[in-house]
């Protein structure tokens, strides 16, 4: 991790950038679920879930969102501060084993209500090891102009 100054004017519409993989173990469920307090069987009860079409457990929605979003985090840019997440769809399951890697471009810029800033909105895409998205959302950022 490192700082890097990144103005509104610096961010270019579709630029790209793609992090390195994690695979998700047995431990991040339990950590996960501990953290949460989701217990679900969906995610804690392989006898249950090999009875489901799934066949076996399927990891929490807000774990893949945490752990894609936090392999983002590989340089801290002190001109922008995040705004939040719109759009957040679980668009397919992962499971224990699965490697996932996040997608982020650019997709948005606009002018903020403080005329100082401007807005970027990044559109994150979580991929499995197959190359299939399993979670969508967008970053809204406020960056400081030159």
């Amino acid at each position: 991790m490192y700082f890097k100054s990144t103005f509104f004017e610096d961010y270019q519409l579709q630029d790209k950038r793609i992090t390195l993989g994690r695979t998700i173990t047995e431990t991040d469920f339990v950590v996960h679920a501990g953290h949460t307090g989701d217990f679900f069987p969906h995610h804690m009860d392989a006898e249950w879930c090999a009875t489901q079409p799934f066949k076996q457990r399927i990891a929490h929605g807000t774990m893949i969102f945490s752990i894609g979003i936090g392999l983002t985090a590989s340089e801290i840019n002190p001109e922008a501060m995040s705004k939040g997440y719109d759009k957040l769809r679980f668009v397919k399951p992962v499971f224990i084993g699965d490697t996932i890697h996040s997608e982020i471009t650019i997709s948005e810029k606009g002018e903020s209500k403080r005329p100082e800033y401007g807005t970027v909105t990044e559109h994150v895409e979580i991929i499995n090891q197959h190359g299939a998205v399993v979670l969508v959302c967008d970053h809204l950022l406020v960056v400081r102009k030159k």
